[in-house]
């Protein structure tokens, strides 16, 4: 079961910094009251008959945060540490994320209490077949729209959204994205959150005179997200010189081979570090194996932060020696954490910015399913990076214009649009003819 005396931290960590913006922005008493609690939580119970033929009960959440903006919009993780309070931080992270990049979603996400490592590829379809007959009905194409998150794939998702179907007697993709493309997936989904984050990385330093050839990086959690960033990165000219997983860490100065090191990972369930270099690439010489808390505290210029949430926290934050750090995960930063980076201007490119590339092939997925017409790989590459590039240039202006934080900032620029779609239905000063 889930540490639940442990959770509440993330989501009362995710809604203390919004006083701030709040009264950056002179928000109203309305939009402040409606965004202290999540408009719906549902839990359920899911039973699954084991491949041994015994019946195990596996608790799960769908949390929609704020509708205000469209339906939900939100993952599915499969971990043994969730529990409602850790959905709910997520869901309020997702309703800022949208907002940040102007999609028309709300905020929402979903768990189940499950290692699914423990399970066999039958059990892992019938619970995640379980979970879409649990949530059946508050979730929809115009109502909310799962995705993959932690531990759950295209496979998963083509599970749920086949369920979903089959319980609706018509064919519905567009109820769930990050599905398989004989399904109705859209090209460039799965590599979409490391890349997304790589052109938030690019207009940075650009914008600080740096040049990718010119710095090193490394990278916490070599997972999905971690591993397309670190490919794309790679590609671009950053030297990558640590990755890590959550057995440990690999790291080497000269530099390491992503893709043969994501090969043997996949082979072997083993993190192996090997040397890139323009002549050959050497097995394991000159590789160092590191503790995950040694490879936040390397002197790289890049962090890249790709796993979970509270990976920095005011206990570590004064060991990071990074000159900047990239929020892949959400929420691997502590608001206290924060304070201390700033204080010695440590910039974070933050997670509601910086992780949205997900969500935003995700927007397309959906769009494409609805109309039935599908994009090609060149299509959605182009129209992902113009809508994060330009949110996150507006960002970074944001920043720079009122003295700020990058985190401030963004959560700046998606309050702001959430909360005028609230006053603009209404509220206490309307009402009282004030305006």
């Amino acid at each position: 079961m889930a540490d639940t005396k442990a959770a509440p931290k993330v989501l009362d960590d995710a809604r203390g910094r919004l006083e701030d913006i709040y009264e950056r922005l002179d928000a109203s008493d309305d939009a402040r009251n409606r965004l202290s609690r999540p408009q719906q939580l549902i839990e359920a119970s899911i039973p699954v008959r084991m491949d041994d033929g015994s019946l195990q009960i596996f608790p799960a959440w769908r949390v929609q945060y704020d509708l205000t903006r469209g339906p939900g919009k939100g993952g599915i993780r499969f971990h043994p540490d969730v529990n409602a309070d850790e959905v709910t931080a997520l869901s309020f992270w997702m309703a800022i994320k949208c907002a940040v990049v102007d999609l028309p979603y709300g905020g929402a996400k979903g768990g189940v209490c499950v290692d699914p490592k423990k399970l066999s590829r039958m059990e892992l379809e019938r619970l995640s077949r379980g979970y879409i007959r649990a949530m059946f009905d508050v979730i929809g194409p115009d109502l909310d729209i799962p995705a993959p998150d932690v531990n759950t794939n295209e496979t998963i998702m083509g599970w749920m959204a086949d369920e979903y179907s089959n319980i609706a007697r018509a064919q519905t993709p567009a109820v769930i994205t990050g599905k398989p493309l004989g399904l109705g997936g859209s090209v460039g989904r799965v590599a979409a959150t490391g890349e997304g984050a790589l052109e938030v990385l690019r207009i940075w330093i650009e914008q600080q005179d740096k040049k990718p050839e010119d710095l090193c990086v490394a990278v916490q959690g070599f997972g999905n997200a971690g591993y397309y960033f670190a490919k794309a990165a790679l590609e671009l000219g950053f030297r990558i010189v640590a990755v890590s997983d959550s057995k440990g860490a690999v790291y080497s100065k000269k530099g390491l081979d992503v893709e043969a090191i994501w090969k043997h990972k996949n082979e072997t369930r083993e993190l192996k570090g090997i040397i890139y270099s323009e002549s050959s690439v050497g097995d394991e010489e000159g590789v160092e194996k590191l503790s995950n808390d040694e490879l936040l505290s390397l002197d790289v210029d890049v962090l890249a932060l790709a796993a979970l949430e509270n990976v920095i926290t005011e206990d570590n934050a004064d060991d990071v020696q990074a000159g900047m750090i990239l929020e892949l995960a959400n929420g691997p930063v502590t608001s206290k954490a924060d304070k201390a980076l700033n204080k010695r201007n440590i910039p974070v490119l933050p997670d509601v910015l910086v992780n949205t590339g997900g969500v935003i092939v995700s927007y397309f997925e959906w769009i494409q399913n609805r109309t039935g017409d599908y994009w090609t790989a060149d299509m959605v590459q182009e129209r992902m990076n113009k809508r994060i590039g330009d949110e996150a240039e507006a960002c970074f202006k944001l920043a720079k214009e009122e003295n700020i934080d990058l985190r401030t900032a963004a959560y700046m620029q998606g309050i702001r649009r959430i909360t005028k779609a609230m006053d603009d239905r209404g509220n206490q000063g309307y009402f009282n003819g004030d305006c």
